[in-house]
């Protein structure tokens, strides 16, 4: 009996970028995983909570949920990662995989 059906299981060279940046209030740190998978959004690694999400430039005109992904605490510091993001990942998107 098989307790698990696999769903894709796919090998790819990927570019990583780690950065680290600095608000008035906070210190960050970021790896940035760029794959074709996942509709073309970029898995992002917090190395403070060790949270990874995949997040497109949509997800960065809402700071609330930003807050909420990398638990910032200060809305000063929720608008910086909002900006950084918005020049850090890419502006366009792959189609569909499904």
């Amino acid at each position: 009996m098989e307790l698990y059906e696999r769903l894709y299981d796919e090998t790819e060279r990927v570019n990583v970028q780690f950065i680290g940046i600095t608000t008035e209030h906070s210190r960050y740190d970021f790896g940035i995983v760029y794959t074709n998978l996942f509709f073309g959004k970029p898995l992002i690694t917090c190395m403070q909570s060790g949270r990874s999400l995949l997040l497109s430039r949509e997800d960065l005109d809402d700071t609330d949920y930003l807050r909420k992904l990398f638990n910032v605490k200060i809305d000063k510091d929720a608008d910086a990662l909002s900006e950084f993001f918005k020049s850090a990942l890419p502006t366009t998107m792959l189609e569909n995989q499904y």
